[in-house]
């Protein structure tokens, strides 16, 4: 499968068959998350992979019940739950050296992103899940203190072929040499 192939044909999936990806499977986007770059190459990425039924069901119940991918983390087979190791990332001697402060959220976004295109090849269909209780979240999982919650992501093969859904225009949101100029 071709990278862009992959990237314009993922979508989120929010109902699954009920059939389990094969460890070499969850090795292959585990492999593919791992090389993601990351701020000065910190990786301060951890994965927890949920598959027991009943540690679902309490994570799905992090969730509001208004969000759609509430019965995604109850029903997927395996659930990926992305965290970060606090004040590493964008950390130069115990101290942040951007305004933007902890870079976590970009490189576990990033090893995500690349962990979900993996699983697309592979078949396989995901949901990237930001809105719930990262905290109780947390508390479920056993997740210590300096190491943050920050999504979900319910994986595994889809029920059915997800709708399209439309995007922007490439010159909607593009300026050139300046905020607000657009290509003359």
């Amino acid at each position: 499968m071709e990278l862009m192939e992959a990237i314009r044909g993922r979508r989120s999936i929010r109902k699954y068959r009920k059939d389990m990806p094969s460890d070499e499977a969850i090795s292959y986007v585990l492999e593919a998350a791992k090389l993601a770059p990351s701020w000065a190459n910190t990786q301060c990425w951890e994965f927890i992979l949920v598959k027991d039924e009943s540690i679902r069901l309490k994570l799905s119940k992090t969730l509001p019940e208004t969000n759609p991918a509430r019965g995604a983390v109850e029903q997927a087979p395996i659930v990926i739950v992305g965290c970060a190791k606090k004040g590493t990332s964008g950390f130069f001697k115990g101290k942040p050296v951007t305004e933007k402060g902890d870079w976590m959220l970009f490189d576990i976004a990033l090893a995500l992103q690349n962990l979900t295109l993996a699983a697309y090849e592979k078949g396989m269909g995901s949901v990237h899940t930001g809105f719930f209780d990262s905290l109780k979240a947390g508390e479920i999982l056993n997740v210590p203190s300096d190491v943050a919650v920050i999504e979900l992501l319910p994986i595994g093969y889809p029920e059915k072929e997800a709708r399209v859904t439309p995007r922007k225009k490439v010159e909607d949101f593009v300026f050139y040499d300046s905020y607000g100029i657009k290509k003359g």
